[in-house]
């Protein structure tokens, strides 16, 4: 065991790029991030002149955002493993340059139609940035010191875009337009593939082909599921789309774990599973997505329709959850050598529950200040210390050969999560909201009561399932990393 330790990390040392500027590196590669969590935001606050201007109708609008998150939810898989098989720089520079053509020709658009599709060519290239650049910390970084703070870094973007996205959204389109939402993208996508073969670790295919039954099934399966838990959101669980999406895609799902079981060079090996920290870290980023997402939405409404927040405002005061998320990355990055990842990850997703709580106890009467602001740097704290763990967790011990599928799946976790949030908390909001209105006459006041009933609600069940991630880290979670993961080669599965 030993020997096989030493030789692994002589091993990753030398995978290391020893003539190429470390810090470069790492600002290409959170850009990148940067670039792809943004997009998930930044539309948002540019909806409503996105409307007027190519004459969307209400169910069309959802699909500037839907055709994204359909695209990246599904495509991320595979994503992952063509960085694995093909090269993960070249496939980088590919998805970055995919991405940008996406935003230009978005930015462009003159019909509903036309944004559409720039928006799902954004999506796909989105799908083969994200799990690539977090391999790439792997391929580029040696473990230790200084990978952990890449990653610190690296988490820290990934946690604190949603919140960037919202204010740079209100600055563009109160201030510009809101083409130059997606022309924003351009310059920073050029500069990056220019940028990256200059700056990142070369990194090679390995011999093999693209499982394309398993490809075909999990990019169907996960897209139909991204949708139906889309349209659940906005529609019910009860309609025909949304049951006929969801059982469609557990199915399609099924079928690829059983050709996945069968296939000599399976598109998503399953003993990547077998490792307890790496399931765990999975499944405590799949129930913190769900309550980011459901925060980021339902506190962006409390601020707008019951503050009075204009959006430039509410994006100012999403200000905190950048400087939250970013102090306790930095923390998590520096202690996480230390005393492990189990710690770091249980106390984020206690201290992010906490900050939940506090938001399930805002009133129509609340104030930022004393009402939101405390909550919200305790939640922002606590994801700068799971985005961390978790993503250190996920990439340690895992063959180079497989190190895009498990970056893939962190992604998969989160983005998979974000939509069941949406979906499960919106229903529950909606429900409390209408069941508060019943039978009585809607006054300004009552409707501001009942909508504020909502979001509470949705904060609460957020803080319970922060607390069940709390759960997974404290049980499933290893106090300390094996030796065989610190040297960066897999366990024995």
């Amino acid at each position: 065991m030993a020997t096989t330790a030493s030789v692994a990390r002589r091993a990753g040392r030398g995978t290391a790029p020893q003539t190429r500027n470390l810090g470069l590196a790492l600002v290409v590669i959170a850009i990148a991030q940067l670039m792809v969590v943004l997009d998930t935001a930044i539309i948002n606050i540019a909806l409503p002149s996105i409307q007027r201007a190519l004459h969307f109708t209400p169910t069309g609008l959802e699909w500037v955002v839907n055709g994204y998150a359909l695209a990246f939810g599904g495509l991320l898989l595979l994503g992952g493993r063509a960085g694995d098989l093909f090269g993960r720089r070249r496939v980088f520079g590919t998805g970055v340059l995919l991405f940008t053509l996406g935003s230009l020709a978005g930015g462009f658009a003159s019909t509903s139609t036309w944004l559409i599709i720039a928006r799902v060519a954004q999506g796909v290239g989105a799908a083969i940035v994200a799990p690539t650049a977090l391999s790439l910390v792997a391929d580029t970084f040696p473990e230790g010191s200084g990978r952990n703070r890449a990653l610190g870094a690296y988490a820290a973007v990934s946690g604190a875009g949603g919140a960037l996205g919202l204010l740079l959204g209100g600055l563009i389109t109160n201030y510009f337009s809101w083409r130059w939402v997606l022309f924003v993208n351009v310059p920073i996508g050029v500069m990056l593939a220019i940028a990256a073969p200059r700056v990142l670790a070369a990194t090679h295919g390995r011999p093999g082909r693209l499982d394309l039954p398993g490809a075909a099934t999990v990019t169907a399966g996960m897209t139909l599921l991204v949708y139906g838990l889309s349209r659940a959101a906005s529609s019910g669980w009860t309609n025909t789309l949304t049951v006929g999406s969801l059982v469609t895609a557990v199915v399609l799902l099924a079928a690829f774990i059983a050709i996945e079981l069968r296939s000599e060079q399976p598109l998503m090996p399953l003993r990547i599973f077998a490792n307890r920290n790496r399931s765990g870290a999975y499944a405590v980023r799949l129930a913190i997505g769900a309550t980011l997402s459901g925060m980021l939405f339902f506190l962006t409404q409390f601020m707008q329709n019951i503050l009075g927040y204009s959006p430039l405002e509410a994006g100012l005061a999403f200000l905190p959850i950048t400087v939250g998320v970013v102090l306790g990355a930095q923390s998590a990055s520096r202690l996480i050598g230390r005393i492990g990842p189990r710690p770091l990850m249980s106390l984020g997703a206690l201290v992010g529950a906490v900050g939940l709580f506090g938001l399930s106890r805002v009133t129509e009467h609340s104030g930022y200040v004393l009402g939101v602001l405390g909550p919200v740097l305790a939640l922002s704290f606590g994801l700068g210390l799971i985005f961390v763990s978790t993503t250190i967790v996920a990439v340690a011990g895992v063959s180079p050969r497989e190190s895009g599928l498990s970056s893939a799946l962190l992604n998969v976790g989160q983005q998979l999560g974000g939509s069941l949030g949406i979906a499960v908390l919106g229903t529950i909001a909606a429900t409390v909201t209408r069941n508060q209105l019943a039978s009585r006459i809607p006054t300004h006041a009552l409707i501001n009561q009942a909508f504020t009933h909502g979001y509470r609600s949705a904060f609460a069940i957020s803080a319970v399932i922060a607390l069940v991630g709390f759960g997974v880290a404290a049980i499933v979670i290893k106090g300390r990393p094996q030796p065989t993961e610190v040297a960066g080669v897999p366990e024995a599965a």
